[in-house]
């Protein structure tokens, strides 16, 4: 099992050298950079160097990278301004494809398979011409990742527009054949169940965001901190015809919190449910 940690859970602090080594020395190789200000600053070049610099100093593969969702994210602040690739006003979308973009072209100094990237937020609605500015933005998005050695995995996220169903009715009838999809368990959970997400997900899935809740609200735990069954959540998952990495996409509860020797923990009862499920098929 390739074990991938997001850096969701530090996404009000910078991505510095300092807590690379850390996450490093916890015994960690694979991660996922979120993007957001100012944990990261993607479209800086000294940043991306300094990430590059990081990375190969401190033995890190990067895995994948998540597009930015919002701006202007200040101290303090649970949200900023939605970033949508489906904005029906189009200066909006514009704005919000070049700020993707920004993302993409990390990639020309530190490689990565796939962008992981909302179709569009949460309130957004489920209209036609939310649709079509979906398309306009991901077609070009889409070979814009090509270019530079990248697939855009689309995350299932909650609301009609994002859910598991819609994502992959949107790529049957759009006929980009180069996206693919990240399943996040959790919000399958609140959105209709896990099972039901992955099944209406399968064919296209080549990456994950395993975190845990109570089915209500999108709250980043620990897996076994929820109400998810993850007996038969990574059997699912296990079943997938290509084998998937387990990304921890978490979210900081307090000061320290989880801690690393928590997420390691959680790792590792994930991989021993694995193993107890390889088990019990053989």
């Amino acid at each position: 099992m390739q074990r991938v940690l997001s850096t969701y859970r530090y996404v009000r602090q910078s991505l510095s050298a300092s807590l690379l080594a850390e996450i490093s020395r916890a015994g960690f190789k694979n991660i996922e950079v979120f993007c957001a200000l100012p944990h990261f600053n993607y479209g800086e070049a000294q940043a991306v160097r300094q990430l590059a610099d990081s990375l190969q100093e401190y033995g890190l593969m990067l895995h994948s990278m998540h597009s930015p969702t919002q701006r202007d994210l200040a101290p303090g602040r649970e949200s900023g301004f939605p970033i949508s690739i489906s904005d029906a006003e189009r200066v909006r979308r514009l704005d919000a494809v070049d700020e993707v973009k920004r993302a993409l072209e990390v990639a020309e100094r530190v490689s990565f398979r796939y962008l992981i990237q909302h179709i569009g937020h949460s309130r957004q609605p489920a209209d036609g011409r939310s649709f079509d500015a979906a398309f306009n933005s991901l077609e070009h998005l889409a070979v814009f990742a090509k270019h530079r050695g990248v697939t855009i995995a689309l995350e299932n996220t909650p609301g009609e527009f994002g859910s598991a169903a819609s994502l992959q009715q949107f790529v049957k009838e759009t006929h980009l054949k180069d996206l693919r999809f990240c399943f996040d368990i959790g919000h399958a959970h609140i959105a209709g169940g896990v099972a039901a997400g992955l099944e209406a997900m399968q064919g296209r899935i080549v990456t994950t965001h395993l975190h845990d809740n109570r089915g209500e609200k999108d709250e980043h735990l620990l897996p076994g901190e929820g109400t998810i069954d993850w007996d038969s959540a990574v059997r699912a998952l296990r079943a997938n015809p290509e084998e998937l990495p387990f990304v921890l996409e978490l979210k900081e509860k307090a000061a320290g919190d989880p801690s690393l020797d928590g997420v390691r923990e959680a790792f590792e009862k994930l991989e021993e449910t694995a193993e107890k499920s390889a088990a019990d098929r053989s």
